[in-house]
């Protein structure tokens, strides 16, 4: 059921209830399941539009709160939009600004027409409703825009629950109503929290609207990882076969493969590079933990399996010892190189799964690779004594 002119999704396989396929957007081609970058600003947090390509990332995320609030989506537009703005040659995804706006509990009200908020720039009164957030996303011009939502936290009662699952499907039905640009798909949002009855029946008044994708909002949001895998496994390979299927704010690689495994296409996250900035590198083999002085002689790569820049696919090899001092030291490359090779091994961990899709073994390579990653897992205690000099010893350990 797909409306937007220069959009087509085309699932190619599956291995259970795992599949492949391809997003045709007017900017690119990206092979699905696939992991989004967030580049909040208009950039993600630390590395260039040009290292984030090399990561092989066919489609990146920005946030509508964040670009509406500074510089202002007529700023974008004006600067040629967002695609030209933050110099991203390829498909761009916008979220609705729902998830900020209701995570600043002190400084918002809702009513069934929007969200009143203080700025957290200024500390300025503004206003957000579906016509609104649909306006800023069509200045923005990416490929893909959100509904507007309420997103209710993790641990929220039943009732509040339901609240949130009415307000948001009414204003599912005021952003489809809005102009927004000629090729600009808009895919909706299904919340529910952890209850399978209401996951299932909010999914369903979603899934009637013409939406060119579905999401999954709510999760990730406060509740256990065992539940949060619950509520796929229930209701993840019930979403429309025929759109896109979309986990929003989701992307350790546990869960990455999992979701995938239980038929998601599209994940998000600000893990790699947050992870990153923290000495936290993801590998085939479990997490490294850059600070601990086991690396401190250490002259191999991060991941001797991983291709990317920063270890054996580079014109020379960023050894762990080398990283160690950087961090240690408190020089931002290291944040930098753990960045991209983060980015770059969740590319590398997603065309992997894909492959396994296409041969029937989603189930057998999910589990290989996660007992792999449990049993090689590197993330312990600070050295505390090489991090007492370091100046973000308080933020990172």
């Amino acid at each position: 059921m797909m409306r937007t002119p220069g959009f087509r999704f085309e699932v190619h396989g599956h291995s259970g209830h795992a599949r492949v396929g391809t997003l045709v957007t007017p900017h690119a081609t990206v092979e699905t399941p696939t992991f989004m970058p967030v580049g909040t600003q208009g950039a993600v947090k630390g590395v260039t539009a040009e290292e984030v390509l090399s990561t092989d990332a066919g489609i990146m995320l920005s946030n509508t709160y964040h670009l509406w609030l500074r510089p202002g989506a007529e700023v974008v537009r004006a600067l040629g939009g967002l695609h030209t703005f933050a110099r991203w040659p390829r498909a761009m995804l916008t979220d609705s600004g729902g998830f900020q706006v209701f995570s600043l509990s002190k400084l918002r009200t809702i009513d069934d027409e929007g969200v009143t908020f203080r700025s957290h720039l200024d500390g300025s009164l503004k206003r957000l409703t579906p016509e609104e957030s649909i306006r800023v996303q069509s200045l923005l011009g990416a490929d893909i825009a959100m509904a507007f939502d309420e997103c209710p936290p993790g641990d929220a009662d039943r009732d509040a629950v339901r609240r949130a699952m009415d307000r948001t499907t009414a204003w599912a039905k005021r952003c489809l109503a809005v102009p927004r640009g000629e090729q600009q798909a808009l895919f909706g949002i299904a919340q529910g929290a952890i209850h399978e009855d209401l996951r299932h029946e909010h999914l369903a008044a979603i899934a009637e609207l013409p939406f060119d994708g579905v999401a999954l909002g709510g999760l990730s949001v406060g509740e256990s990882v065992e539940d949060m895998h619950r509520i796929l496994a229930a209701v993840a390979h019930t979403m429309p076969s025929d759109r896109p299927r979309y986990l929003m704010g989701v992307g350790t690689p546990r869960d990455l493969l999992v979701g995938s495994l239980l038929g998601i296409d599209m994940f998000d996250c600000v893990l790699p590079t947050r992870n990153a900035r923290n000495g936290q590198a993801l590998t085939w083999h479990g997490r490294v933990n850059i600070k601990q002085v086991r690396n401190r002689l250490d002259t191999g790569p991060i991941d001797p399996r991983c291709q990317g820049i920063c270890c054996n696919g580079g014109t020379g090899t960023y050894s762990r010892g080398y990283l160690r001092h950087l961090y240690v030291a408190g020089e931002m490359v290291a944040l930098r190189v753990l960045s991209i090779h983060n980015l770059h091994f969740l590319g590398e961990l997603m065309k992997a799964m894909r492959q396994a899709i296409r041969e029937g073994r989603a189930e057998a390579f999910v589990h290989d690779t996660l007992r792999a990653m449990r049993e090689g897992d590197e993330v312990g205690p600070v050295d505390q004594n090489a991090m007492k000099n370091d100046p973000r010893a308080k933020k990172t350990t």
